[in-house]
């Protein structure tokens, strides 16, 4: 894999819970190349936490071939899992120095996902106006809705307005 900038696929992620845990909305938009695919999909009984990992595992599985990847994320708690706290968890059999691992399922998918792409990840202040973001929320938000509203279910997926 190079680190050529016209190789690398752009990926911004974010999830939404209303009441946190309860319904739940995931998004995610990828740029490759100047074109753009959104994806989005929502689970009746979830977190917010499950939410923003799984549109990162969602995007990442997208990807069709190893690559690299810069995946920009508003949740600290995804992007300090995988990058600061993941070694440790792995050391310590998937268990928190303080005991339970919540999400196990997720993060040892993250962790797989990361090794096959090579991915840089990234942190960015939620609603603060950076435009994939709060392109993701609105996303995530509309996902959610469609879940309260009976009209989509666990891991839809949308390209919605996107080109692939």
């Amino acid at each position: 894999m190079t680190g050529k900038k016209e190789e690398c696929v752009e990926i911004y992620t974010d999830g939404a819970c209303d009441p946190n845990p309860g319904v739940g909305g995931w998004a995610a938009v990828l740029v490759y190349k100047g074109r753009h695919k959104e994806m989005s999909g929502g689970e009746a009984d979830t977190t917010n936490n499950r939410m923003e990992m799984t549109a990162a595992i969602e995007a990442l599985e997208a990807l069709k071939r190893p690559c690299v990847a810069r995946l920009t994320t508003d949740s600290q708690y995804l992007k300090n899992g995988i990058t600061v706290w993941l070694p440790a968890w792995k050391r310590r059999n998937w268990h928190r120095s303080g005991g339970e691992l919540k999400n196990v399922d997720l993060w040892k998918r993250l962790d797989e996902l990361s090794q096959k792409h090579d991915v840089e990840w990234h942190w960015v202040r939620g609603h603060a106006g950076h435009a994939y973001n709060e392109r993701c929320d609105a996303l995530a938000t509309e996902a959610r809705n469609r879940v309260k509203g009976g009209k989509g279910g666990k891991g839809e997926k949308g390209g919605k307005g996107g080109k692939e």
